[in-house]
């Protein structure tokens, strides 16, 4: 089962993968972005650790809330309304247990993924960070490893794709060819998910 303290591991791991990866992130965004993908992320997710370590929830669900509700307000461009929707939306469909497996986070983790397209507009194909987190959610069920491949495998393949929805649409073709950053992104916060299960 998985308590508050995987929650807050996960968003430990997820704040670290992040500041690793930051520079990577920002050389994505720069040949179809704005090139702030790297360090608007970093930025909020140290804010989500600064946050969790003053302030403990003691849900899984409440975790998740107030992850998201940091990235929101600290977050510049769109990936801050959409992580932080991400986030939210997961989280209050855990509701207050203090405790949920893996089928229940999945089922969360579909909810807050609903949300991001319905904030975002976009689908799978459009070449943005849904094309991770579907497959990742879809793959959940069979553990968290199955899950990260997932993810990374569909960050692989927004390369070939051009892009239409975000930032990068504006490109049009100029789009194919480039790995998406939101994406990319994506499977890194699902990655940390084997991290948290490991810690």
């Amino acid at each position: 089962m998985l308590d508050a303290d995987f929650f807050r591991r996960w968003m430990a791991a997820a704040t670290a993968s992040v500041d690793r990866e930051a520079e990577r992130l920002t050389d994505l965004d720069s040949a179809i972005g704005d090139a702030d993908h790297g360090s608007n992320l970093q930025r909020g997710f140290r804010a989500v650790a600064t946050a969790l370590e003053k302030d403990a929830p003691d849900t899984p669900g409440a975790v998740l809330t107030l992850a998201g509700r940091q990235l929101i307000s600290t977050v510049g461009g769109a990936s801050g309304p959409l992580y932080g929707t991400l986030l939210r939306r997961t989280g209050k469909a855990l509701g207050d247990a203090s405790e949920v497996d893996t089928a229940q986070l999945a089922e969360a983790l579909r909810a807050g993924v609903d949300g991001v397209m319905a904030l975002g507009g976009a689908a799978p194909g459009d070449k943005t960070m849904i094309d991770a987190l579907l497959p990742a959610v879809d793959a959940l069920g069979d553990g968290f490893a199955a899950a990260r491949a997932a993810a990374e495998q569909g960050a692989e393949a927004t390369i070939p794709l051009q892009a239409r929805k975000g930032r990068a649409s504006y490109l049009g073709e100029r789009s194919i060819g480039h790995q998406d950053p939101g994406a990319t992104s994506s499977a890194l916060l699902i990655a940390t998910l084997e991290e948290a299960a490991e810690g």
